[in-house]
């Protein structure tokens, strides 16, 4: 099986803004608040959210970050988290579509100092999520953070189960576990790498 198809993501933001209820569930946004609590600095120059759908989580990283970076394959995605941070007045954000980890955005001097990756490296398959995690580990930083919040039940359209991604985010060089979080229906780490 390989990855999930960059279309199938368009067909569902064109038939729900929210597909995924983000905005609006109460699971969504505890889950949010918990990522945004374990980050182990108040303020980063430059963060990197890849998979930033409609922007929800994109909003908050504005507020603690000189500069964000967010990405996603769906257009439309894209186009409604645009729109959103300019109606906030937010314009500390780079949006772009990309259909990672084909075509990946350019790394700040230096590296992001935080990378975000939530809720969407499950639908890689093994080539892709393997040069994921190569670009990944080239874009972070010495000192930089990297989070990882991923669902952990079966649905249909998950590739790789969560565990096996986060093991591998872990295996990457020079990364040290500061927060391990298991719950019933999520799973959410954050590494450091060392200076």
């Amino acid at each position: 099986m390989g990855s999930v198809a960059a279309d199938h993501f368009e067909r569902l933001y064109r038939v729900h803004a929210d597909p995924w209820h983000v905005g609006s569930a109460w699971y969504e946004r505890r889950k949010r608040g918990l990522l945004l609590a374990c980050l182990g600095r108040e303020h980063y120059a430059h963060a990197f959210e890849p998979g930033c759908g409609g922007g929800d989580l994109t909003r908050r990283l504005a507020q603690r970050c000189g500069r964000v970076c967010a990405v996603d394959v769906a257009g439309s995605a894209v186009a409604r988290c645009r729109a959103r941070l300019a109606a906030g007045g937010i314009a500390n954000v780079d949006v772009l579509t990309l259909d990672l980890p084909r075509r990946w955005p350019a790394i700040p001097p230096g590296g992001f100092d935080l990378i975000v990756v939530s809720e969407l490296a499950y639908y890689l398959d093994d080539a892709s999520l393997g040069a994921f995690l190569a670009a990944l580990d080239a874009s972070l930083a010495a000192g930089g953070e990297l989070a990882a919040c991923h669902w952990l039940a079966p649905f249909d359209d998950r590739v790789q189960p969560t565990d096996a991604v986060h093991d591998a985010l872990a295996a990457l060089p020079g990364l040290s576990p500061a927060v391990l979080h298991r719950e019933e229906q999520f799973r959410l780490d954050l590494w450091r790498r060392r200076p």
